[in-house]
C-alpha cells in the first residue's frame, strides 16, 4: 500500500480495552473504540457516565487510565472546553497565538481569527468578548495549531439557543474546510445529530450505542428525517416518553 494511502486510512484514533476507576468507581470499563482520520463523532451519555473522563484520556491529559488500556491518537491534538479559558491578562491575538513558535505565528494567529469572523478583535481584551466570540476566539487558537484530531467537550454548553446555532455552523464549516478527526462531547442528542456523522454513547464504561447519521448536511433541528435518530438516541440514553 502506498503510503499517502496508508496514511488515509489509519484510524485517527485508537483505543484497546481502556480503563478508569475513580475511588473505587469505576468509569471506563475494557473500552474499545477506533475514529477514523477526519470524521466528525458525537459522544453523548448521562451525567457522570465518562464522556469527559475519556476525552481527558485521548488528549494525554489523563495519566490515571489503569489496566491493559492503550490509546493511540495523533501527535497534533487540539482540545476546546465548555469554556473559553482565554487569559484575561493577554489580548485576544495573544490568546490564540500563545504556545506558538517560529515565523508567522502572529500571521496564522490573525488568519484564524479571520476564519472564526472575528477579524479586527485582535487587540481587545478576553472581558470585552461576548460570550460567543470568546468561543469563536477558542476556535481559532485550536485551528491555528493545524491540529489532526480536534476534541471538545461541551464547548457550546454555555451559550444562549441562538449563539449555539451560530456556533454549530461555524464549527462545521470549520471542519469541512480543514477536515481535522473531531470528537465531540454533548449532552444535547439535536446537537449531535445536526453536527456529527457518527454518534456513539456510552454506557456503563462502554460504547453501548455506535450510529452513523446517514443524512446530507447541512441539516435542521427541523427535519423529520432526523426523528428516527433522535428516538434510537434518547432511547439509548434510557430517556422515556414521561421523561420528554
Amino acid at each position: 500500500m502506498a503510503p499517502h494511502t496508508e496514511q488515509l486510512t489509519r484510524p485517527a484514533v485508537r483505543l484497546r480495552d481502556l480503563k478508569r476507576s475513580f475511588g473505587g468507581r469505576t468509569v471506563l470499563d475494557g473500552l474499545d473504540l477506533e475514529l477514523p482520520a477526519g470524521q466528525f463523532t458525537a459522544l453523548l451519555g448521562r451525567s457522570g457516565s465518562g464522556k469527559s473522563t475519556l476525552l481527558r484520556a485521548i488528549a494525554g491529559l489523563d495519566h490515571g487510565v489503569a489496566g491493559t488500556g492503550h490509546v493511540a491518537a495523533p501527535r497534533r491534538v487540539s482540545v476546546a472546553f465548555q469554556d473559553s479559558r482565554l487569559l484575561p491578562w493577554r489580548r485576544v491575538l495573544d490568546n490564540v497565538v500563545l504556545g506558538l513558535d517560529g515565523k508567522g505565528a502572529v500571521e496564522r494567529g490573525r488568519a484564524a481569527l479571520a476564519e472564526v469572523g472575528l477579524a479586527g478583535r485582535e487587540r481587545a481584551w478576553p472581558g470585552e468578548l461576548s460570550g460567543g466570540e470568546a468561543q469563536r476566539a477558542a476556535l481559532a487558537r485550536a485551528l491555528v495549531r493545524e491540529p489532526e484530531l480536534l476534541l471538545a467537550d461541551e464547548p457550546f454548553g454555555a451559550l444562549d439557543a441562538l449563539t449555539r446555532i451560530r456556533m454549530h455552523h461555524l464549527l462545521r464549516e470549520l471542519w469541512e474546510r480543514h477536515r481535522p478527526s473531531v470528537l465531540l462531547v454533548t449532552h444535547d442528542v439535536d446537537e449531535a445529530i445536526v453536527l456529527a456523522d457518527r454518534v456513539l454513547v456510552l454506557e456503563r464504561g462502554r460504547i453501548g450505542l455506535d450510529l452513523a447519521i446517514d443524512r446530507p448536511h447541512p441539516r435542521s433541528y427541523r427535519e423529520p428525517l432526523l426523528g428516527e435518530y433522535r428516538e434510537r438516541l434518547l432511547a439509548a440514553l434510557g430517556v422515556t416518553e414521561d421523561d420528554r
